[in-house]
């Protein structure tokens, strides 16, 4: 057994599925991982793989114009999961996707469809529970700031979202697990950018916590609550305790 290793980014995921590919070592072969790697299992080869712009351009114009735009988009989602083996999971949808072209997409008869399907809708509904849950804080210089700690990477899910309900305002998203921000200046279009330990602490030092409207929010999330219906089993189901750091109101 081969398994291709590569670092969780996506242009290095797409490289290491065009090596693997194109290594012709047989599908059932190999395997592929990114790093870092858990325990290394005995009598298997690792084969360490870095990013190449023109592979990683290769294989996403493969997804597009011989499997679909849909498709695409499901591999997207599912290399941005926290999913161990997310990357083979990803491989082996390919396998099939090259094969039947456009309509893999509802073949979940098909486990290494049914496998991609699963983790494509985790990262959806982690996302829609961030873009439901997501509070800011005014910063210093009225700049509005959030963080969050989502298991996937997400941000670029969250960004389009909040691009059109605040357009004219001056905010940030902050991913503190992956220390990313998605960056909105006023009436422009939002970017990613990765902030090094300093700024990421710089940023905390500069935020404002006497922002008023944190105890008005708190206020009005105790003043609505009807005492008789509160079912706190309910409200974990939509809001799970590990999504909560960074909520106001709790």
């Amino acid at each position: 057994m081969t398994i291709f290793t590569c670092f969780n980014q996506f242009e290095d995921m797409m490289t290491c599925i065009y090596d693997a590919w194109d290594s012709k070592l047989g599908h059932k072969n190999i395997r592929l991982l990114t790093e870092p790697v858990g325990n290394l299992e005995l009598f298997c080869d690792y084969l360490h793989v870095d990013a190449d712009k023109k592979k990683t351009a290769s294989v996403i114009n493969s997804i597009q114009n011989k499997i679909s735009f849909e498709a695409y988009q499901m591999v997207f989602r599912c290399a941005m999961s926290q999913v161990p083996d997310k990357l083979d999971v990803i491989y082996r949808f390919l396998l099939f996707g090259f094969t039947y072209g456009s309509k893999v997409v509802n073949m979940l008869q098909i486990p290494a469809v049914s496998a991609i399907f699963e983790v494509n809708r985790s990262v959806l509904n982690e996302a829609h529970q961030f873009q439901e849950f997501l509070r800011f804080t005014l910063m210093q210089d009225n700049v509005l700031v959030s963080h969050i700690e989502p298991r996937s990477d997400i941000l670029t899910f969250l960004a389009p979202q909040f691009e059109d309900r605040m357009p004219s305002e001056n905010w940030m998203i902050i991913d503190d697990n992956r220390k990313t921000a998605v960056v909105h200046p006023t009436n422009s279009e939002f970017y990613l950018t990765s902030l090094s330990n300093e700024e990421f602490d710089r940023l905390k030092l500069l935020e404002d916590h006497s922002d008023p409207y944190i105890d008005l929010w708190k206020g009005f999330f105790e003043t609505i609550g009807i005492k008789e219906r509160k079912n706190y089993k309910c409200q974990r189901n939509h809001i799970p305790l590990w999504c909560r750091k960074h909520v106001t109101e709790f």
